[in-house]
């Protein structure tokens, strides 16, 4: 009798265990580390995150392969990630905290910027190709599979021949600056409604907002 205790309790604990896991985020922001990129069009995902942990008083620490930190929201575990390996191998960090953290592939948010979306402009999407993204490229790479959910924001276009390089590692517009608080709290909202209401809800309130 004690033995049939026993199975039973331990089924339970690995039950509670994959449900706890299921309710486990990763949000990897994209960006460059170092001062000269601080403030460019590439570095919208760090942006993001910066904005969000700001606003939650949040501190990031500096940790294997990134910068992480890590809060509770309404029953969600949301882990902050802004990898330190550089855009082109932003892969390898985000593999390696997916696999750390035992979160389902399911609950891996990705920030980035897209300059097939015009300034501000944000989607999210289920799947998809890097779009000749460096660091979308890596991380479906390391993950071996593009099935994985991404949160556009548009940076535009604005670039001449051969000058994309230029663009998106150059500064905002003042404009832009200018509208970035209303597009950062939309941003955040986002993250919070991925981690809780689930992605299809998420895409139907936010996309193309």
């Amino acid at each position: 009798m004690l033995s049939v205790f026993r199975r039973l309790f331990s089924k339970q604990k690995v039950e509670e265990t994959q449900d706890d896991l299921m309710k486990k985020i990763l949000v990897a922001g994209l960006g460059n580390i170092g001062p000269k990129y601080h403030n460019t069009r590439h570095n919208i995902g760090f942006k993001i995150l910066d904005a969000l942990a700001k606003e939650e008083g949040l501190t990031f620490e500096t940790n294997k392969l990134g910068d992480l930190t890590t809060y509770k929201y309404k029953g969600r575990t949301i882990i902050l990630l802004k990898p330190n390996t550089y855009m082109n191998l932003s892969g390898k960090a985000v593999r390696y905290w997916l696999e750390k953290e035992k979160v389902p592939i399911e609950n891996l948010l990705v920030v980035t910027d897209d300059i097939n979306l015009s300034f501000g402009t944000i989607r999210v999407k289920t799947k998809g190709s890097a779009g000749g993204h460096n660091g979308l490229k890596d991380i479906e790479a390391q993950l071996q599979t593009s099935k994985y959910c991404r949160f556009r924001f548009g940076v535009g276009d604005e670039f001449s021949k051969g000058r994309q390089v230029d663009y998106v590692l150059g500064e905002w517009k003042t404009e832009e600056e200018s509208a970035m608080p209303e597009r950062l709290e939309k941003a955040i909202a986002l993250i919070k409604s991925f981690a809780t209401a689930g992605t299809s809800n998420t895409m139907n309130s936010f996309n193309g907002k």
